[in-house]
């Protein structure tokens, strides 16, 4: 497949949060260990690796299966229910940046390029997250409550340019997670890659960054236009 040219810059840039933009994961951490303690277990490694980028159902489902628990609705709101309250503790106490993103966000903000916040938290705490990352950077936020088929699934995305009026194969995806890079290569858009906890594989439409130090649109089209 050609790639799509970027000559002119992207038609919007779609920024994933945790781990992209905040380092919120190891935030997570804490409240999702806590909860397998509260269920009778212990939260392994592999699990918590296999989480990350996924919303809040399949994170839950993934525990339960891990401690050997069935996937009762009502077990499944209760730790729903809890997972959100402890966490929105945490958010509120702030979250860490990653190295460069405020600076990437105000440059592509400047430039008039339409951006979204696609996230898989839900709306509820990523309105506590955007006490800190600030509203003012995004037009619009996608969250994990809010769609039917989450990331891995390209729904996301694909709603949010949507939403923005833009073509998704002309857009630039943020991500950080094999689930949301998943994601955004299937959506259909081109994805930059800043890898955070797990590892990602290169692939097709797979651009891989160390950091987001020095992301502005020049720069942005520059990596996707060579």
């Amino acid at each position: 497949m050609t790639r799509p040219s970027f000559v002119d810059g992207p038609a919007a840039v779609l920024w994933d949060m945790d781990g992209t933009l905040v380092d919120s994961e190891k935030i997570w951490d804490i409240p999702l260990a806590e909860l397998a303690v509260r269920l009778g277990g212990e939260l392994s490694a592999e699990t918590r690796a296999e989480m990350v980028g996924s919303n809040q159902e399949r994170t839950l489902r993934l525990l339960f299966a891990a401690l050997g628990l069935p996937p009762e609705p009502a077990a499944l709101a209760e730790a729903g229910d809890w997972l959100v309250a402890r966490t929105g503790e945490l958010f509120a106490a702030g979250l860490p940046w990653r190295p460069g993103a405020p600076e990437a966000l105000r440059a592509i903000r400047s430039s008039g390029v339409p951006t979204a916040l696609v996230t898989s938290t839900v709306r509820e705490l990523t309105e506590i997250a955007l006490d800190t990352i600030g509203r003012e950077h995004f037009d619009l936020t996608v969250c994990g409550d809010e769609v039917t088929n989450p990331k891995p699934d390209p729904e996301p995305y694909r709603a949010a340019a949507a939403r923005l009026g833009v073509d998704i194969t002309r857009c630039v995806v943020v991500e950080d997670s094999p689930t949301g890079v998943t994601a955004g290569v299937a959506s259909g858009a081109t994805v930059l890659v800043i890898p955070c906890d797990v590892p990602v594989n290169s692939g097709e439409r797979r651009i891989f960054r160390e950091s987001l130090v020095g992301v502005d649109l020049a720069e942005l089209s520059a990596l996707l236009s060579r």
